[in-house]
């Protein structure tokens, strides 16, 4: 197992949650994302400790191949690690935005588009809301002056966030996150973002940040008005699935007792995502604690791991199906 070192990015949008969050006292101001788990060339994650201290993601596959991918997603990703991790802080809203999908990205030179899902771990300041989707369709004639105008706030659908909601980002559904959410987000390795609409404000020099009204014109589901967050049961030491697709599936673990995840069958990493409280996490005789804030990669090679709270314990875990 592995954790690595976060990568703290700092933004006009940022606040101070996440050093809150991951217990980081000298944290810089206005931290907005916190990369958790990244194979982005220039923002690569580096493993903590062990014998593979200091390596970067990449550096990993390459020492360690199928046992950490999983042969499946070796053969299908080669060295580059298919799934991102991040926690978002919005002191402020982020932009309107929307992400390309495969199809598009690949046309335009990227190595993929980006699908993601966000788990709100806090949305008590500010009455915090997400943007999710279109209220009614939009047709790409009123879109662009939709946009220039900033009218296009009146068509999105927004809604109010409490912890533990999910929420499922498909590629071509336009969103924002809202000020005062803080969000853990599962998403394709990717940084494609086109920024639709960005309330007229300025960055640190004083400019109007640069935004992709055209190129995002081919990215956008204009019919997209039927998003909703998903709706989940939580089970007392059963997993439950809260998303499923082509690109990962994310289970939900809330645990006040010791439990063994079974992996035999798996052919994939795991990715363990601490969202509550507190627990030790054993695999193949090695044990790490993991904490609110915390992320640790599972190798494919593990035939389960054994977790035992300190308390009550909530993770998402994730995967390639």
């Amino acid at each position: 197992m592995w954790k690595f070192n976060p990568i703290l990015k700092t933004t006009i949008w940022g606040g101070d949650k996440i050093a809150a969050l991951k217990h980081i006292p000298d944290a810089p101001a206005n931290v907005g994302e916190s990369w958790e788990i990244s194979g982005v060339e220039g923002s690569e994650s580096t493993v903590v400790s062990g014998p593979d201290k200091g390596l970067t993601l990449i550096e990993l596959i390459r020492r360690h191949g199928a046992k950490m991918m999983g042969e499946r997603n070796l053969t299908r990703y080669g060295e580059r690690f298919p799934l991102l991790i991040k926690f978002i802080d919005a002191r402020t809203d982020l932009s309107v935005q929307v992400h390309p999908d495969d199809t598009l990205a690949q046309k335009r030179g990227m190595a993929n588009g980006k699908t993601e899902m966000w788990y709100v771990l806090d949305g008590s300041d500010h009455d915090a809301r997400l943007a999710f989707g279109l209220k009614r369709p939009v047709t790409r004639e009123e879109y662009p002056e939709l946009a220039r105008t900033g009218e296009i706030e009146n068509v999105l659908n927004y809604t109010h966030v409490t912890p533990g909601e999910v929420y499922f980002i498909p590629a071509g559904r336009v969103h924002s996150i809202g000020a005062g959410s803080l969000v853990a987000e599962i998403q394709q390795t990717s940084d494609a973002t086109y920024r639709i609409y960005d309330y007229r404000r300025l960055d640190a020099d004083g400019k109007p940040r640069k935004l992709h009204v055209e190129e995002a014109l081919d990215a956008i589901n204009f019919n997209n008005t039927d998003a909703t967050k998903i709706q989940y049961t939580e089970r007392p030491d059963i997993p439950v699935n809260v998303a499923k697709c082509q690109y990962f599936t994310t289970n939900l673990l809330n645990i006040d007792t010791e439990v063994m995840r079974d992996y035999k069958e798996a052919d994939t990493f795991m990715i363990i995502i601490a969202t509550g409280g507190e627990a030790d996490i054993t695999c193949g005789g090695e044990t790490m604690n993991l904490r609110r804030g915390e992320t640790i990669l599972v190798p494919a090679s593990a035939t389960g791991i054994v977790i035992d709270p300190k308390g009550d314990f909530q993770a998402l875990e994730a995967y390639i199906p």
